[in-house]
C-alpha cells in the first residue's frame, strides 16, 4: 500500500532531511551520479535536487542544514528583562502605588505597559522571569521592628560577652521560648489522586496547652506544660523548676515578651543572681532563638501529623513528643546548627 506520508519532506525530522540532502549530493558531486537518477532514487523533485546542489556550492555542506525561521523579534527586549529583574529584586510593589507586598506577574505586566509602552500578557512575564533565574515562591516574612544593625551587635558583640560572663561564673546558658500546641495544629501532606485532595476526619474540638522550654548548646532541653495563659506568675514557677537542684548558675536568652520584661519577673531575677541571669534577644527575631526549633519539631513533625482525638489525647502525645525530643540530645544540638543559630553554638564543649 502505498503511503503518500513517505514522499512528503515536511513530514521528515530535520535530523534526517539534512543527512538525506548531503547523502544526495555527495552522490553527485563525489561519486558523478545524474541528478535525475539521485531525484529518482530518494523521491523528490529534479528542481529540489539542484535547489540542494546550489545551497552547496554557496556554502558547502554545512549550507545543507535545515534553516530556522527568524520568527518575530520579542516584545520584551534584553534591556525589558534587566528593568524586570531589578524590580522584582530591589523595590516593592508598594514604591510603584499598589496596595500590595507581593509581586504579580499581572502587576509586572502593567508596569511594562506604563513604562515602556509594550503591551504583554502575565503568562510571557513569567516566562521571562523564569528564563533569569526567578521564582514565583513564598516570601519569608520579617518582623518589621527588627534592626540589622542591633542583630549585628547582638551576634558579633553582645553574645560574645555573655560568653564570656558565663566563663567567669561557671555558668550554663539557655534559650528559652514558649508556644501554645491546640488541637487543631495541624500540618504536612499526603499523598491523593490528582485534582481531589484527600479527606481526612479530624476533631475540630476547641483546646490546648502552653509549653515553656529551655534548651542548650550542648543538648539539654527542660520543659513545662500548662493550661493556662502565661503571665509573670506562670514565668517564675518556670524559673523555680529550672532552678531547683542546679548546681551551675543559669543564663538565659528570651525574646522581648511582655511578661519576660515585667517589674515582678525582673525582681525576681535580682534576687536570684548569683543563680539566674536573663539577657534578651534584639526586637523581632525568632531565627536567632534555636528554642524556636522546638515548637517546629513538635508542632510540624509530631502533633501536627497525628491524629489528635481530644484535649485528654493531645495532653499524652505532647508529653511524649517532648519528652522524646528531650531525650534526643543531637536533635537538639542541631537547633544550635542552623545559619541563623550557629553563632549560639561557638566554643561549646
Amino acid at each position: 500500500m502505498k503511503d503518500d506520508g513517505l514522499m512528503d519532506g515536511r513530514k521528515i525530522p530535520d535530523e534526517v532531511m539534512d543527512y538525506l540532502r548531503k547523502r544526495a549530493v555527495h552522490a553527485i558531486r563525489e561519486n558523478g551520479h545524474s541528478p535525475e537518477v539521485v531525484a529518482a532514487v530518494l523521491g523528490f523533485s529534479r528542481s529540489c535536487i539542484y535547489e540542494w546542489l546550489n545551497r552547496y556550492d554557496r556554502g558547502g555542506y554545512e549550507a545543507l542544514n535545515t534553516r530556522k525561521p527568524l520568527g518575530a523579534e520579542p516584545v520584551i527586549t534584553s534591556v525589558m528583562d534587566a528593568w524586570l529583574k531589578e524590580t522584582v529584586l530591589k523595590s516593592k510593589p508598594t514604591d510603584h502605588g499598589y496596595d500590595t507586598l507581593l509581586w504579580t506577574r499581572d502587576i509586572l505586566a502593567e508596569l511594562l505597559e506604563q513604562r515602556f509602552g509594550v503591551v504583554v500578557s502575565g503568562v510571557t512575564v513569567s516566562l521571562h522571569l523564569k528564563k533569569m533565574g526567578l521564582t514565583y515562591q513564598k516570601p519569608c516574612y520579617r518582623d518589621k521592628r527588627r534592626d540589622e544593625r542591633e542583630v549585628e551587635y547582638f551576634v558579633n558583640v553582645k553574645f560574645p560577652m555573655i560568653q564570656s560572663l558565663a566563663d567567669k561564673i561557671g555558668a550554663d546558658i539557655g534559650f528559652e521560648d514558649e508556644a501554645g500546641v491546640g488541637i487543631r495544629t495541624r500540618s504536612g501532606r499526603t499523598w491523593g489522586e490528582k485534582g481531589h485532595p484527600p479527606e481526612i476526619q479530624v476533631s475540630m474540638s476547641r483546646g490546648g496547652y502552653n509549653v515553656l522550654s529551655v534548651v542548650t548548646p550542648q543538648g539539654l532541653m527542660n520543659y513545662s506544660v500548662t493550661e493556662k495563659s502565661i503571665n509573670s506568675e506562670r514565668y517564675i514557677q518556670f524559673f523555680k523548676q529550672l532552678l531547683k537542684g542546679r548546681q551551675r548558675p543559669l543564663i538565659l536568652v528570651v525574646d522581648r515578651a511582655s511578661f519576660h520584661c515585667s517589674k515582678e519577673v525582673r525582681e525576681f531575677v535580682r534576687a536570684h543572681r548569683h543563680q539566674l541571669r536573663v539577657f534578651y534577644l534584639p526586637k523581632g527575631s525568632p531565627d536567632l532563638n534555636p528554642d524556636e526549633q522546638v515548637w517546629n519539631d513538635i508542632k510540624n513533625n509530631k502533633i501536627g501529623k497525628q491524629p489528635v482525638k481530644n484535649k485528654n489525647d493531645l495532653h499524652k502525645r505532647l508529653h511524649s513528643a517532648l519528652r522524646s525530643l528531650q531525650h534526643h540530645a543531637e536533635r537538639v544540638r542541631s537547633f544550635f546548627q542552623l545559619p541563623s543559630t550557629k553563632y549560639a553554638s561557638a566554643n561549646v564543649c
